[in-house]
């Protein structure tokens, strides 16, 4: 059924939002203030596919990609730059204020840089059998098949013609792939997820693409298939190997960013801890002025940073432990026995309830928090705030421009 709506806002996930009679009415791709005309999208009752913009909002602009409202990886190209990082630091603005949080929010840093280094690709088998690998289309388990991606950085040049290699070489398993793909300073790192296990002429096909495209490495569930270069990254001083698969900042200017505001806001602390740590983007950078504990669940990550640490000269003594945070938190009583000065953690976007509980119940005198979703950040520092801690300010930062992600740093004090 064709509907007419009038936007009245832009949403947290860039959809613009129309008011019903049975509540809200969500559409990708429409800005506030336009009138729209709209179908039905099944599946989605309290969503509407956008067919055509009847008035369109001043600030409205062309869209920098051609796939822009097929794949669902960017919400808000559509929108003029100031209109879009505005909203974005609202949507920080907002979740504190659910959460009865008032604090100075500063403005939006861009961390952009380049662009991201690093993606997932979807390769599945379409219509007619007809292979398909690019990126998810939004709401939808269809992929939208791309020849380029242009907020991907120049380091990712090749990704996706290696996907497509692997892809059609694993196209007799007749199985879903995801090729997560890494930009390393050695050159480009691959691990293929969902094949299932491989036959010797499975694995020497991929070995083959490998070579092809000058891959540094690459894997499968992170099983070695081949290797020219051991994919590092600089952090601070040290060269980090990173794992197969391997967390990181979405841009290499983001991790930059988000480093310079922890280490601003740490002061002169001489013995932190790092949690959540993951292969050390700030556990190594800190060591180059504090004793460090960092922690992680995953321990390709910690033995990584572990080694990192181990190699690079002049660092302070960094102690690396695998340990589940969300089921076992450091408790009150083992940050007291650490004698910390200062705690950083930056949680996955469920945030670290179970551990801002304890900080809460702790004496450490400052808490750096860092964070890519404000909703869980806002509820952790709430916690934080009801255990005797004072917010003293947040930054919002963008390393994923176009979507509605938002990173976040916070400075704690007691």
């Amino acid at each position: 059924m064709i509907e007419h709506l009038t936007i009245a806002s832009l949403g947290k996930r860039g959809d613009g939002i129309a008011e019903s009679p049975t509540g809200p009415i969500y559409v990708p791709y429409a800005l506030p203030g336009e009138t729209v005309e709209v179908e039905g999208w099944q599946g989605h009752p309290d969503r509407r596919r956008l067919l055509r913009v009847e008035t369109a909002n001043r600030d409205r602009i062309a869209p920098i990609c051609p796939h822009f409202g097929l794949c669902g990886g960017c919400a808000v190209q559509h929108w003029s730059w100031d209109r879009y990082r505005g909203w974005k630091r609202d949507l920080v603005v907002a979740a504190l204020a659910q959460a009865g949080i008032a604090t100075d929010v500063a403005d939006l840093v861009d961390a952009h840089g380049e662009g991201r280094r690093r993606i997932v690709l979807h390769a599945r088998r379409g219509t007619h059998d007809v292979l398909e690998v690019g990126f998810a289309a939004l709401h939808a388990h269809a992929i939208v098949p791309i020849d380029r991606c242009p907020v991907t950085a120049p380091g990712l040049a090749g990704a996706i013609e290696a996907g497509w290699a692997i892809a059609e070489a694993l196209r007799p398993t007749a199985k879903p792939l995801d090729i997560h793909a890494t930009s390393t300073e050695t050159g480009l790192d691959i691990d293929v997820r969902g094949s299932g296990p491989l036959s010797p002429q499975e694995a020497l096909a991929l070995a083959r693409i490998a070579e092809a495209h000058r891959l540094a490495r690459l894997t499968r569930h992170g099983e070695l298939i081949a290797q020219r270069a051991i994919p590092l990254v600089t952090m601070g001083r040290a060269h980090v190997a990173i794992p197969p698969g391997a967390f990181l900042q979405a841009t290499a200017e983001g991790e930059a960013q988000l480093s310079h505001l922890v280490l601003r806001q740490i002061g002169d602390a001489r013995s932190v801890a790092d949690l959540f740590a993951g292969v050390g983007p700030f556990a190594l950078r800190l060591a180059e002025r504090a004793r460090v504990t960092a922690a992680d669940l995953d321990e390709a990550a910690v033995t990584a940073l572990r080694q990192a640490a181990q190699k690079t000269p002049g660092l302070k003594p960094v102690t690396a432990e695998k340990r589940d945070l969300f089921r076992r938190p450091f408790l009150a009583r083992e940050l007291a026995d650490l004698r910390l000065d200062a705690v950083v953690f930056d949680p996955p976007r469920q945030g670290a309830e179970a551990q801002a509980r304890e900080l809460a119940a702790s004496k450490v005198p400052v808490v750096i928090a860092v964070s890519c979703n404000p909703a869980t950040f806002a509820r952790d520092a709430r916690t934080l705030i009801d255990g005797g801690y004072r917010l003293a300010g947040v930054t919002p930062v963008d390393q994923f421009r176009y979507s509605y992600h938002v990173e976040i740093v916070a400075r704690f004090a007691r």
